[in-house]
Parts: C-alpha cells; sequence; structure tokens
C-alpha cells in the first residue's frame, strides 16, 4: 500500500483523531515530566525526598495492579534522597539528574540490588557491579527506586511471560503492555518513576512505549553500551530511555550515550547536546514514508491517528515521499542462536526455572546451523550498509509503531500485536516512539520517527516539534 492508497482509505476520520477520554490533569508530583520535576529540585521548591515519596505513594497504591516492579528499594531511595536534598541545600550538585528518581528495566545489572530477568532461573542474583548504564546514572545524580519487569529475559513482545506476574496495562486493565520492556512502559506511564531504560532487540523498547502512550527511543546500535545488561542477541540488542516526553528522553539520552571502551558493541562516535537539538527547526527536513507493508493491515483507530499525525508532520518539514527500504533478513535467524549461546549453560543445568515459553523458543534455536547463522549476520551487516543510501533523498523516517492499539491479555494476537519494528533493529537505526492518539477504547497509539546512524538529533528534532504541536503527551492514565 502506498501513502496515496493510506490517504484514500482513511479520508472518513474526523478532524482531530481519536481523542483520548477527558481524564483531569492531576497536581500530583509523580505526574510531573521529569525536566519540571529537575527544575522544581534545582528551585527547591521540591526535594529529592518529595519525589521519591510520590512515586513510593504511587507504587504502593497502584503496582500490586500493574506489576509493574520486580524488587523497589524503597529504605535505600529515601536514604539517597535525605543525602541529595542536604547536598542541594549546600549547592552541590551530582549532576543533570540530581535526586530524581528512576528505575530499571530488570535485566540491566544494579549493585547490591537483585536482577532476575524475571525469571525464577535468578530470582536471588545480585550483582556486584552496575552496568555502564546504570553507573552512568547514578553519576549524573539519578536515584533507583527499583528494578520493572519484562518478558522473561526478555525474549518476547507481550510481557505476559514472567516470573512476577503478568504486567497490565495502566491505561485498561486487562490488555497488554507490550514487551518486553512492559514493566517500564507501565511504570512511566502511571507515574511510579520518571523514567527509565529498556531494551530493545526487535522493538521492545518501542512497543510498550506505543501500547502504555510514553516516549521510547531506540538510538543507534553502538551509541549507547550493552555492558551489563543480560544478552538476548550481540548483533541487535540496544539499550534507550523511556520517558513521558521527547525532553525528558534526551536528557537520559544525555547521560547514558557514548563510547564504553570496555563494550565491543559500542562505537567511538561523537555525541551531540541531545536537549539542544530539541529546538533544530524542522522546516528543511525531508520525511519518507517507507511501504514495504507498513501501513498495511492498520487497526481503524491507528489508521485515524497516522492520518492526523502526518497531516501535522506535513506542516512541520519540507516535504514528504513514499520511499522503499533495502531488504533485510528475518531477525530471528540472527537473535535465536545468539540467544540459545547465552543460556545454553543454564538451559541444560535448570531447564525447569524458565517459564515454558521461553524454555521452548530457546529449544526451538537448536535447529539452526552454522552456516544459517553467519550469513544471517552477514545479512544484517550488509543491511546496515544499504540503509544509509535511503537518506541520500530523505532526513528521516515515519511509521506507525504498533499496527494496532495494546490487545487483550487473553485472546488478543500473540506478542504486542502488529510490530512494524524489528526491521529498524536490523537497520540499527535510531528511532523513537511517541503518542499521536488513543483509541475509541483510550488505548494508545504511538508514531515512529527513525533517522540515519547517528542521527539522534535530527530525529529529536522532529519528535520535538511534533510534541510541541499536539498534547497526547500531556495525557495520563485512568487509575482510580
Amino acid at each position: 500500500m502506498d501513502r496515496r492508497d493510506f490517504l484514500a482509505l482513511t479520508s472518513a476520520a474526523v478532524l482531530g483523531g481519536v481523542a483520548a477520554p477527558a481524564w483531569g490533569q492531576t497536581s500530583d508530583l509523580a505526574d510531573l515530566a521529569m525536566a519540571e520535576a529537575i527544575a522544581r529540585v534545582r528551585r527547591r521548591t521540591v526535594s529529592p525526598v518529595d519525589l521519591v515519596r510520590a512515586c513510593l505513594a504511587r507504587i504502593d497504591a497502584h503496582d500490586a495492579s500493574l506489576h509493574a516492579y520486580i524488587t523497589v528499594t524503597r529504605d535505600q531511595a529515601l536514604a539517597e534522597a535525605r543525602t541529595m536534598e542536604g547536598e542541594g541545600r549546600r549547592g552541590q550538585w551530582r549532576g543533570p539528574l540530581h535526586g530524581i528518581p528512576i528505575a530499571l528495566k530488570d535485566n540491566i545489572d544494579t549493585a547490591g540490588v537483585r536482577t532476575t530477568g524475571a525469571s525464577r532461573l535468578f530470582e536471588q542474583r545480585v550483582p556486584a557491579a552496575d552496568a555502564e548504564v546504570t553507573r552512568r546514572l547514578k553519576q549524573a545524580g539519578a536515584i533507583l527506586l527499583g528494578k520493572l519487569n519484562l518478558h522473561e529475559f526478555a525474549y518476547g513482545g507481550s510481557s505476559t511471560v514472567t516470573a512476577f506476574g503478568t504486567m497490565q496495562n495502566p491505561w485498561r486493565r486487562g490488555h497488554v503492555t507490550g514487551g518486553s520492556s512492559g514493566g517500564p512502559g507501565a511504570a512511566v506511564a502511571a507515574g511510579l518513576c520518571y523514567a527509565s531504560l529498556g531494551t530493545d532487540t526487535a522493538g521492545s523498547i518501542r512497543m510498550p512505549a506505543s501500547h502504555c502512550g510514553i516516549v521510547g527511543l531506540k538510538p543507534t546500535y553502538g551509541r549507547v553500551s550493552t555492558r551489563g545488561v543480560m544478552t538476548l542477541s550481540w548483533t541487535l540488542d540496544h539499550v534507550g530511555p523511556m520517558c513521558r516526553t521527547v525532553e525528558d528522553t534526551a536528557l537520559m539520552l544525555n547521560v547514558v550515550a557514548g563510547y564504553d571502551a570496555a563494550d565491543p558493541t559500542t562505537a567511538n562516535v561523537p555525541i551531540d547536546d541531545y536537549t539542544r537539538a530539541l529546538r533544530t527547526p524542522t522546516a528543511r527536513l525531508r520525511v519518507g514514508l517507507p511501504q514495504r507493508a507498513f501501513f498495511d493491515n492498520l487497526d481503524v483507530d491507528v489508521a485515524d491517528a497516522m492520518q492526523e499525525a502526518l497531516g501535522v508532520i506535513e506542516r512541520l518539514v519540507a516535504g514528504t515521499a513514499d520511499i522503499d527500504l533495502p531488504p533485510t533478513g528475518a531477525p530471528n535467524r540472527v537473535w535465536a542462536p545468539e540467544a540459545l549461546a547465552y543460556h545454553a549453560k543454564w538451559l541444560a543445568e535448570s531447564p525447569d526455572k524458565y517459564q515454558p515459553g521461553t524454555r521452548q523458543a530457546l529449544l526451538n534455536a537448536k535447529t539452526a546451523d552454522a552456516a544459517q547463522y553467519v550469513l544471517a549476520v552477514r545479512e544484517v551487516e550488509q543491511a546496515r550498509r544499504d540503509i544509509v543510501k535511503a537518506f541520500s533523498t530523505v532526513d528521516l523516517l515515519i511509521t506507525p509503531t504498533m499496527k494496532t492499539p495494546a490487545p487483550l491479555l487473553e485472546g488478543g494476537p500473540p506478542g504486542g500485536g502488529g510490530n512494524n519494528n524489528a526491521v529498524f533493529d536490523i537497520f540499527g537505526l535510531p528511532t523513537i516512539s511517541v503518542p499521536c492518539g488513543f483509541s475509541r477504547l483510550g488505548l494508545p497509539i504511538g508514531l515512529s520517527i527513525s533517522g540515519a546512524p547517528w542521527a539522534e538529533s535530527t530525529v529529536l528534532a522532529l519528535a520535538a516539534a511534533y510534541e510541541r504541536t499536539t498534547d497526547w503527551h500531556t495525557r495520563r492514565p485512568p487509575l482510580s
């Protein structure tokens, strides 16, 4: 389907798209965007202790039904907040995230705090060292509130397979959060923390971002260290921010992006000030609309939201054009053998400690042979070279993040429902999902913007311009 066909099929959409129910805004501190929380801490109108208590109160009130957290570091977070409160009174600021409560997906190592991968296999695993991204966040002054639930070992897109309770969509219980970063998606959307990091191998940041109505960024492959993060696929794994706004996302990326000499997957490529990029003019940007079935078989509410979003985008840029992307191989031919290699020892020793679905997926990978795997990795390398040519005529690509809103937990399609994302992991492109509407059931819908390798600043510039023109990011789930 090309863009003209897509617009023709959605021409009946009502101007303004499908709106979310008009739930009232709240003055609760837990609902602040992170940038505003940072500003208030710096002005000393709120303290880090206030922010931690606000998030803990929200966790106590709602996490029993959401199952977003696996571990809450309550006492540790409050003690750290009191220390930072005192430092702030003395004008001693640790970094740009001083006193801000965040939580991390529970496949990212945290020294002294258990990191489980949402599996009984690692139920009592306590790392001795932080992952590199954890270290950078702590150095910037972030306070760790705890560890967030996920699809076991990040090997799935629904977040229904976990040893710690099926995650529920905060916008409508009984629907998936998307995965595998379902805990971060639910926690950020519901105000259980101000920001998080997720991991993305086939859409695992952007799927829950879309389904939970938040912003999720998968940076360029190699932009952010994966050292100290449980591996699903060395070739395809990415780590990136999950936040309420594009500005918050840029703030988080400023902290975690950059070369890690101890991580062979990172690249020594200069990084930008991503917050400065938010005000970059977009009027000269050229936007490509990839075909290859990205716009085929969209849910009617997604199609309506995309039509409205494209109308907004067209007013912000120089123009849009249909574009074809180079072919890619099937990503499972890469991630399945790599996941099996990572888990082989534990799978042989303790197969009963894996959830049945995860165990079977790993066992299925045994059918791959070495030649197939080598060819699949070569296809990824070739695709990452070929995709650069697509940006000779456009600066950015626009796609629906997901083809459907969040499906039902019971009886819905496998995975997150209409995943449009895995191809961008193969290409290794920086890709962001931003809220762009709601379904008739009040479920969020996401718009994806992808850029050339290392062009996170360009992606963030258009995402920020779109966000300033719309108000979808200001909506909060009806938690009561």
